[in-house]
């Protein structure tokens, strides 16, 4: 581990990088993208319930690699080029929001439809009412399911390996195919990614248990 560590150094902190840097605009942006299709998927109109479920059934469903493939391998055929990195959060942004999406729509679901229907009688639009009263209840329902998908995101972006994305994978197999060192390779970069998660669970149970008081 030593030798992979002190001649690797910078290939392995690039790759940390390009991970972390990855796993945050999927974060961000899945979450919005998730919340956005949960709400569809509970509004009064039924043409937004079928389109949310649409979108969610498709991209649950599809495993993470054939839709970061399809973003690295079809889009720049047709529509545009995109280089790796871009195409794997992509590919992980769409497919970890179907899965929030879900998570989203249970919390508001579990919030007593009482909620809605007064701050409806008080006044409040829908939009109000779900911005201001219904999700803030909702996200602190699902903050553990939430956060085991924010943890399963940070393993997924290992999907950057396979199209080019210079994450921590991509750097493993480079590192290995060099050293010949397969098995430190791969333990090294395992340590790094408990390195991100580790502290992303023990904070999502703070919250979680903060949120319960």
């Amino acid at each position: 581990m030593g030798y992979i560590l002190t001649h690797y150094w910078s290939e392995l902190i690039q790759g940390l990088g390009y991970t972390l840097l990855s796993s945050v605009i999927a974060l961000v942006f899945s979450t919005v993208i998730g919340t956005m299709f949960a709400i569809f998927e509970v509004l009064p109109s039924r043409t937004m319930r079928i389109i949310g479920r649409i979108y969610i059934e498709i991209f649950r469903n599809i495993p993470l690699l054939v839709i970061a493939m399809f973003f690295y391998v079809i889009i720049p055929m047709y529509v545009a080029k995109i280089d790796g990195f871009t195409a794997g959060t992509i590919g992980l942004t769409i497919y970890t929001s179907s899965f929030i999406a879900e998570t989203v729509r249970a919390g508001i679901q579990s919030v007593d439809p009482g909620q809605m229907e007064g701050a409806r009688a008080n006044g409040m639009t829908y939009w109000q009412a779900m911005s201001k009263i219904v999700l803030p209840q909702a996200f602190k329902i699902i903050i553990p399911p939430l956060g085991n998908q924010f943890i399963n995101l940070v393993k997924n972006s290992s999907v950057l390996a396979f199209v080019a994305g210079f994450d921590l994978m991509y750097q493993a197999n480079s590192i290995a195919s060099l050293s010949l060192d397969t098995i430190n390779s791969y333990v090294v970069v395992g340590v790094f990614y408990l390195i991100i998660t580790l502290p992303l669970s023990y904070y999502m149970r703070h919250l979680e248990k903060k949120l319960a008081n």
